[in-house]
């Protein structure tokens, strides 16, 4: 049915659908909602795609997203932050979920994915010798692996806590609580969130 389209609309709506989660149909739909709104919106938006990489670089620290004008994440440099507290997320969006909760006054690790063999990546791609480092060179108190409650997220987890064990590291490790979110009735939870929450139960 390509064909029955002007070129430019195609190309559109092939490159739109290279982005993760949007189908054939979607795709469909934001090329042709750009095509009917004010050019103005499709010029912004290629405006700004076209300043993303020269306008984000990463934290040499934290590995966080920052502003190429800035030498250190703030939420690493600032005062207000413990040193001493570090959460391990597997991206720099999960350091913005984290902030949300307006709860956590640590500061932050990257570590740029979670191990998956299927998907080719190991150990070495991530920033797991970084955070051994910083745990020495900050004196850090306590790492919270905030990875995901996924296979993925778990083996990472294990491999973060043995290379703490072989460095010989005594800072306490942690992980965030898994359990039922609110509004879910147990018949709807998956094995992997049950299990989760029964090893997280805490007494009342």
């Amino acid at each position: 049915m390509t064909e029955l389209l002007p070129k430019a609309l195609v190309a559109a709506i092939e490159d739109l659908g290279r982005l993760p989660g949007v189908g054939a149909r979607t795709a469909e739909r934001y090329a042709y909602f750009l095509l009917r709104a004010d050019p103005k919106v499709s010029r912004d938006i290629a405006s700004v795609l076209g300043m993303l990489h020269d306008g984000v670089k990463v934290c040499p620290k934290t590995f966080a997203l920052i502003d190429p004008d800035q030498n250190m994440s703030p939420l690493y440099s600032s005062e207000d932050r413990n040193k001493q507290l570090v959460a391990v997320v597997e991206e720099p969006l999960d350091v913005v979920a984290l902030e949300r909760t307006g709860q956590y006054k640590g500061t932050y690790h990257v570590l740029g994915g979670a191990i998956s063999p299927i998907d080719g990546v190991g150990p070495e791609q991530l920033h797991i010798p970084e955070l051994i480092k910083r745990i020495r060179e900050d004196d850090v108190e306590e790492v919270i692996i905030a990875t995901n409650a996924s296979v993925e997220g778990e083996s990472t987890a294990l491999f973060i806590q043995r290379q703490m064990r072989d460095a010989h590291l005594e800072t306490k490790v942690s992980r965030l609580a898994r359990g039922i979110p609110v509004g879910v009735d147990l018949e709807y939870a998956d094995q992997i969130t049950l299990g989760l929450a029964l090893e997280g139960r805490r007494m009342l």
